[in-house]
C-alpha cells in the first residue's frame, strides 16, 4: 500500500512538472507570435524611424499617426517614448 501511495504522488509530481513545462513554452511562443505580428503590422501601418534605438537598446522605432513614438517589448506591445528618451543607433 505505501509503494502505490509513493509511486501516485511520484507520478502526480512528475505531471504537475510536464504541465508547467509546456505552459512556459506554450507562453514563449505566444508572446514571440504577438511581438511578430505587432511589429509586421507597424512596419505596413506606420513609418520606421531609422536611426534612432529605444531607451534600452530597442529597435525598430516606429512613428504613428499621431506622431508618436514606441517600440514593440517582448510581450508584443507597444511601449510609447518621448523623443529625447530615444537614442542615435551606432554607426557601423
Amino acid at each position: 500500500m505505501k509503494k502505490t501511495g509513493i509511486l501516485i504522488l511520484i507520478l502526480a509530481g512528475s505531471f504537475v512538472t510536464a504541465q508547467a513545462q509546456v505552459d512556459s513554452v506554450a507562453k514563449k511562443v505566444g508572446n514571440k507570435t504577438a511581438e511578430t505580428t505587432v511589429k509586421g503590422k507597424s512596419a505596413i501601418v506606420d513609418e520606421v524611424y531609422k536611426n534612432k534605438m529605444g531607451p534600452a537598446g530597442q529597435s525598430p522605432i516606429f512613428i504613428d499617426h499621431d506622431s508618436k513614438y514606441y517600440y514593440v517589448d517582448a510581450k508584443g506591445k507597444k511601449v510609447y517614448a518621448s523623443k529625447a528618451s530615444l537614442k542615435d543607433k551606432p554607426k557601423t
